[in-house]
């Protein structure tokens, strides 16, 4: 028997390529976005509790400070440093004014941040004044200077 040979077309190899480029440019696009509309700190965490309210609006509260009274310490908040009693100190001595609060059995603190400090001056306090278990701790603002 002969064999028979069929002819066949010539096939044309198709390769398919798949760029990963436009991927990766995707990919870094939603990454900024992400990035700068995320808060990286979670300042949710902390507790804070407004004082008693007039409820002169409905649905909003308005908040009054007590005065500091005789067992209540008074600090003012600057910018990377603490002033209390008239002393300035640095946030290097926040533990030891803490454990002072807690020896000295004084249950309230109030804190004034003037216009030059930060948030983060702020969260330091309250950390560590939580951290040396003080009671009951109040923010005021004193406003631009």
């Amino acid at each position: 028997m002969a064999k028979r040979s069929i002819r066949e077309l010539p096939r044309s190899e198709r390769r398919y390529t798949f760029a990963l480029t436009p991927l990766a440019d995707a990919m870094f696009q939603l990454l900024i976005f992400f990035m700068l509309t995320s808060s990286l700190t979670p300042y949710s965490l902390l507790t804070l509790q407004s004082g008693p309210g007039t409820g002169a609006v409905p649905g909003t509260q308005e908040t009054t400070v007590e005065p500091p009274g005789e067992a209540a310490a008074s600090w003012t908040i600057e910018n990377g440093e603490i002033v209390a009693n008239g002393q300035r100190f640095g946030f290097e001595s926040l533990p030891q004014l803490a454990q002072a609060l807690v020896a000295a059995d004084t249950p309230r603190v109030l804190l004034i941040s003037s216009a030059r400090a930060r948030v983060q001056d702020i969260v330091t306090v309250l950390e560590i004044l939580a951290a040396a278990n003080v009671a009951s701790v109040q923010i005021v603002s004193r406003g631009t200077q």
